[in-house]
């Protein structure tokens, strides 16, 4: 579904990715791993289109799509749920749904029952402003929103941060609901290792905006990985 070559990051003068190669399958779950300020929101602003690559190639679906903007990598399917959600403050919770619609088709564009199934909590405050959510349910509704656009790669960026326990239990549940599907592929970033590794298909140690260490989880030394992600 996807796969990046030494894909390169600049902020200015300032180097933060050094030639990042990975691949994340449909029907699986890709871990990027690592401690704060390693580069993994970066990549993943590259892969949703926010920030221009400074080089390398970004496939998606086979077709080489480097630095194609958010809107373009949206209508082919990526869905992001960003670090901090940013969903819309002053747009009630419906509205805030309904702003996936954009990249789809007008027969497309209604809230499925699927989304009220994994977030029972929304069905219940659909006209509240997204603002006056707490952290936990603004959550559940930046990913409902992500969901709303039917993504083929969805591409999670520290979905536990911030959030009471009771939330997390039931994030890591839909995000197993969603991988139990095998019609997406999904990348989470996370920061909560046991959080991660329990989910994890592939993972992707980031140090220093370098991979340090990858492998299948069925087959990563556990130890490694951990001493890793804690640099």
């Amino acid at each position: 579904m996807l796969k990046t070559n030494e894909i390169c990051l600049h902020y200015g003068s300032s180097q933060i990715l050094y030639n990042i190669s990975i691949e994340a399958m449909i029907g699986e779950i890709t871990c990027l791993m690592g401690s704060n300020g390693v580069g993994k929101t970066s990549l993943l602003k590259v892969l949703s289109g926010n920030h221009p690559s400074s080089s390398g190639n970004y496939i998606l679906n086979e077709k080489d799509v480097t630095n194609f903007e958010a809107h373009e990598l949206a209508s082919r399917g990526v869905g992001y749920v960003p670090q901090g959600r940013f969903i819309f403050p002053l747009l009630t919770v419906e509205e805030n749904l309904m702003s996936g619609f954009a990249v789809l088709k007008k027969d497309e564009r209604y809230i499925p029952k699927l989304i009220f199934d994994l977030f029972p909590v929304l069905k219940k405050m659909l006209s509240r402003k997204g603002g006056d959510l707490s952290g936990g349910q603004q959550q559940q509704l930046a990913i409902a929103r992500a969901l709303i656009m039917q993504p083929k790669l969805l591409l999670l960026d520290e979905p536990t941060e911030g959030i009471q326990p009771n939330i997390i239990t039931l994030i890591g549940e839909v995000i197993d609901y969603l991988k139990s599907q095998k019609n997406m592929a999904i990348i989470l970033v996370e920061q909560y290792f046991d959080f991660a590794f329990a989910r994890a298909d592939n993972i992707f140690a980031i140090t220093r905006g370098e991979i340090v260490y990858e492998g299948r989880k069925a087959i990563i030394d556990k130890k490694k990985l951990r001493k890793a992600v804690s640099i």
